[in-house]
């Protein structure tokens, strides 16, 4: 009789029940935190080593220790080298398995929830830009890189060199931003934020 692959592991409905013992919205971004403290391989599943492992790192051994620690791993978002290990973790962890890139309504849905924490300006604007031109999966590279564009790359793009190595859809999303007069002459345009 085959075993359940399944048996070992807290699922859709666990992690719901969990969020309600911790008083904590699933959709909330410590979540993500949480989810990253354990190591999780696939969003919405801890396997039992993920999740024990995970508690026994946080020193977790109780469901109000846990819900102490909750405002730590919310803090720690603000922190910008644990955000950026946060950031990257996001796409193995939101990721289908067996996929290499990233669902465009997916990498969407956590780019509204990372930029939010780290406030980025221009996040809506890429997702329309995304949705608009683009289209199709996101790949690792362009992932990883806009978070180094969103950190290095003031919003009104006067320190952005298009002889860069971004890579290509970062190209087009500033000349779509150029184009459509999001952008003019190195400042954001002020009704920009009504689109």
């Amino acid at each position: 009789m085959p075993t359940d692959p399944y048996a070992d592991m807290i699922l859709v409905d666990g992690i719901t029940l969990l969020c309600t013992d911790l008083q904590v919205d699933p959709q909330d971004i410590v979540m993500l935190v949480v989810s990253w403290h354990m190591k999780a391989a696939t969003m919405c599943e801890f396997s039992k080593q993920e999740f024990m492992g995970g508690l026994q790192s946080l020193g977790i051994d109780s469901l109000d220790k846990f819900r102490e620690r909750i405002s730590f791993m919310r803090s720690e978002l603000k922190d910008e080298q644990k955000f950026r290990e946060i950031y990257n973790f996001a796409f193995g962890w939101a990721k289908e398995k067996g996929q290499k890139s990233l669902a465009l309504d997916t990498a969407i849905g956590m780019w509204q929830l990372l930029f939010a924490e780290k406030q980025w300006p221009l996040v809506d604007h890429w997702c329309q830009f995304l949705q608009a031109r683009h289209n199709k999966a996101i790949s690792r590279d362009t992932w990883s890189q806009l978070l180094e564009f969103a950190r290095t790359v003031d919003h009104a793009f006067s320190n952005y060199d298009p002889a860069g190595a971004w890579p290509y859809l970062i190209d087009e999303f500033v000349e779509y931003l150029t184009e459509n007069s999001i952008i003019q002459k190195g400042k954001l345009s002020d009704w920009s934020y009504e689109l």
